[in-house]
Order: structure tokens, then sequence, then C-alpha cells
């Protein structure tokens, strides 16, 4: 099932704080039980940052991409799981690495969604390890040059 009543918008931390926040808080902290230590990284000052709304303007998910590449915090609400936000999100972080002329980008993922990455063309680099007692894997894309 996919949906269609959900806008993607560019952000910074700063702007959409609260939001991006609350969205994390839930999946990560609340969720899958990282400790909240680990979630504040201190890198979201300096990501380019994707939040998710509804028709309603209600935030269901949100994203980072970091200046290295570094596709990460990728969280989608329980409720709009398997609809095809979070492969929209990717599209468009995608997208915005291409932008800044990126020449790759990877990211760490839950072992449980390496399929949803290589579905988008990612790769597994190296061997599972263990990020807040979740295994996961290394996963890179090199991006097309265009011109």
């Amino acid at each position: 099932m996919s949906r269609t009543d959900f806008t993607l918008k560019q952000v910074t931390f700063r702007e959409a704080r609260p939001a991006i926040e609350s969205i994390r808080r839930q999946v990560f902290i609340q969720e899958q039980q990282v400790p909240e230590a680990l979630e504040w990284d201190g890198l979201d000052d300096s990501a380019i940052h994707l939040l998710v709304n509804d028709s309603d303007g209600t935030p269901l998910a949100t994203a980072r991409l970091l200046p290295n590449g570094h596709i990460g915090r990728m969280a989608v609400l329980s409720q709009s799981r398997g609809q095809g936000v979070g492969a929209a999100m990717l599209r468009r972080l995608l997208e915005m690495a291409r932008a800044q002329q990126l020449s790759r980008v990877f990211l760490n993922a839950q072992v449980s969604a390496v399929g949803f990455y290589a579905k988008a063309g990612f790769q597994v680099e190296g061997e599972t390890f263990m990020d807040a007692g979740i295994p996961h894997k290394r996963m890179v894309l090199e991006l097309a040059r265009i011109g």
C-alpha cells in the first residue's frame, strides 16, 4: 500500500526541532530502546533534515543527511510504515546528495531494513555490527555522475 497524502520538506534542525525530536524519541528511544544519550549525537545542526507531514500537517517521519554523505536517523512512525513514506524520503535524500555533488552515500542499516535499502541500490559493505544494542550493516551507494 502506498499513500500519497503526505509532503516532504527539507528543513533545518533548528526550525523543525520539536517535530524531529518527537518522531525520533517515539521510534528510537521508546520503541527500539536506544539510549537517549546515543540518539542525540551533536550532529543534527550540521545535517540537512527531511520532515514528512500528513495532509493535516501532523509529522510522520524524518531523516537526515550529513555533509560527508551519511544518511541516517530514518524514522517513520509505526502507523505510517509500509505506505511508501520511507521510500519517498530515501529518494529525496538521494536527490539532495546528488545536488550537493556527493559521489557516494552510506548508511548504517538495521539488519531488518537491509532489504529496504537494497531495493534502492545500496550494497552491504563489511560485517554485521552492533549499534545501540541493535545489529546493523553498513551499506553504500555510488551516485552516478550526471553531465
